[in-house]
């Protein structure tokens, strides 16, 4: 019979607002999986590779904002977790890890699937618990009943994160024939109030007076999920104080009037006089990682007179290696409060406005008439894109074109990417969790090699028809073309692009996907329609690129924009 502590993980989740669970099939994990499979509140699915399964519940969670439960069995099964658990954990993204293990006495006695579970994910988790083995007596199950609550309260708490308890558990395993299981609806459970993390009238009235003394005012906008109260409150400040606004296409700013999208095209300028009069007295940043190198690089080198970084809570990096202040609050509540603080100097605006309207300019021009490149695909299809839907963007050079490009304010379109490690290995599961939690059309554009890499994150039932996958499949790791330094090597093709000669055509079969490959811009066009109509159902565009032809048409491209600028 499963003991009681064990099945009432499942009502306290449940309790607590969790509504999706990921669970990886196994014997020692198997009273978890009955007790949260017959949860009837909890949606509970399976997915038998646990690095696939771990970056789906990422996307849940992502998509949600609520705490998505992972279960696996022991040994290296929790290992395959670990991936997206360092993602979740700098993206800052909740998950309850739930590990079976095997009990303590039988660690290091060479006993089947069995690991040194405890603490098993280091450094890059919030928290990390031990449930107890013995649970007879009252105040061990006083003990599970706060733990439970406990972990999901830090997994929620800011900055959100992952949160693991390793469940040691001796047999049996299952239930007799016929037993029920039973749900105890008294279970004690915590709950948590958490800090608006607003500025007190003191902080503003300081911080108010401080802002007087910076005429130009830029704000960098890190990744962020999109909140309309947010944008609100940053175009209320930008209008009301003059203040410029810099946003990668992870910050979710695109919407916002006056916005400066194009940045990475700016800032290939080579006149040292327009770039000297885009420098700010006062850099103002919030939000997590940036993607733009040519951002960090101007930054670093235009220092700003000072910095403040707008963050509630949690280790606050110096990005930009001028780093003065940092406001605990929330960005909200900090462009709420300012605006009006300080004077407008037109002539920064001026700036930045001409040079953003030239790159645009340059970037809609160039691709409308440029030969047939990643650079012009990805243009037509980010074009392409249906209003209000998700966007998944894979890293390595998806993320990085996709950037340079920009979207339109009037698609509305919500942008992710797993850019808290910015790794390849789970951009395809990612969004395939984010198409299970949202009735939104969820596009993944991902590279030939990233999307290859996690094909495992369509080996399960549970495919949406909301799903849109674009590869752009040069046969190898293109971005290594494309880097001044391994290009440059005699290895380049064999040890750094690791050419390959794979199509998804099989994997778009095997896993009941409708298929479309492309060749060329005029292929490219006419199949856009078709693919992203919203009763196509789940599908795969396949875009085939030439490696070196991409990496000329770059150069091509960054000689024209130089000319441009």
């Amino acid at each position: 019979m499963i003991q009681a502590p064990v099945v009432n993980i499942a009502e306290i989740c449940a309790r607590k607002g969790v509504e999706n669970v990921v669970l990886s099939p196994g014997s020692r994990c198997a009273p978890l999986t009955i007790a949260f499979a017959r949860h009837p509140k909890l949606t509970v699915r399976t997915v038998s590779d646990e690095r696939a399964a771990a970056f789906i519940a990422l996307g849940m969670a992502q998509t949600t904002g609520r705490p998505t439960v992972l279960i696996c069995t022991s040994g290296t099964a929790a290992l395959n977790y670990a991936p997206a658990v360092a993602e979740a954990f700098f993206l800052q993204v909740p998950l309850l890890v739930l590990t079976a293990d095997r009990p303590p006495e039988w660690i290091d006695q060479l006993d089947g699937q069995t690991i040194r579970q405890q603490q098993v994910y280091g450094q890059h988790i919030k928290r990390s618990f031990d449930f107890p083995v013995a649970l007879e007596h009252p105040d061990a199950v006083w003990h599970t009943e706060r733990m439970v609550s406990e972990a999901l309260n830090e997994a929620v708490a800011y900055p959100a994160g992952p949160v693991h308890i390793n469940v040691p558990l001796r047999e049996p395993f299952y239930p007799a024939e016929g037993g029920k299981i039973v749900f105890d609806e008294q279970v004690k459970v915590i709950e948590e109030d958490h800090n608006a993390f607003d500025l007190n009238p003191m902080q503003a009235l300081r911080l108010e007076q401080e802002l007087l003394y910076f005429k130009r005012v830029l704000i960098v906008a890190g990744q962020e999920s999109q909140d309309a109260k947010l944008l609100h409150a940053l175009q209320t400040f930008m209008s009301s104080t003059g203040a410029v606004t810099v946003g990668d296409i992870i910050s979710n700013t695109q919407q916002l009037a006056g916005v400066v999208r194009h940045h990475d095209a700016v800032l290939a300028c080579p006149d040292p006089e327009k770039m000297q009069a885009l420098q700010p007295d006062l850099l103002i940043t919030f939000g997590k990682s940036v993607i733009s190198k040519s951002l960090k690089l101007y930054l670093r080198q235009y220092k700003p007179k000072a910095h403040w970084h707008i963050q509630p809570a949690g280790q606050v990096a110096d990005t930009f290696q001028s780093l003065t202040k940092i406001i605990r609050c929330t960005p909200g509540s900090f462009f709420r409060s300012m605006a009006g603080s300080t004077r407008e100097d037109a002539g920064y605006i001026k700036s930045w406005a001409g040079i953003e309207g030239q790159a645009a300019q340059f970037l809609k021009d160039f691709t409308a008439t440029a030969p047939y490149s990643e650079l012009t695909a990805i243009s037509r299809v980010l074009n392409s894109l249906p209003q209000q839907s998700n966007l998944h963007l894979a890293n390595s050079m998806a993320v990085r074109y996709a950037n340079i490009l920009a979207l339109q304010p009037e698609q509305e379109v919500q942008v992710y990417a797993n850019r808290g490690t910015s790794g390849i290995d789970g951009s395809t599961s990612t969004t395939v969790g984010c198409a299970l939690s949202s009735k939104r059309i969820t596009t993944l554009l991902t590279g030939d090699m990233a999307f290859f890499y996690d094909r495992n994150g369509l080996w399960h039932n549970y495919l949406p028809a909301n799903l849109r996958i674009v590869i752009i499949n040069n046969h190898a790791g293109g971005i290594f073309r494309l880097i001044d330094g391994p290009r440059r090597q005699p290895e380049l093709e064999e040890f750094f692009e690791t050419r390959q000669q794979l199509d998804a055509r099989n994997t778009a079969q095997d896993f009941g996907l409708s298929y479309t490959a492309c060749a060329s811009l005029e292929e490219l066009e006419l199949a856009l329609p078709a693919f992203f109509a919203r009763d196509a159902g789940a599908g795969i565009l396949e875009i085939f690129t030439d490696s070196k032809s991409n990496a000329a048409e770059f150069a091509t491209y960054k000689q024209a924009l130089l000319k441009a600028l």
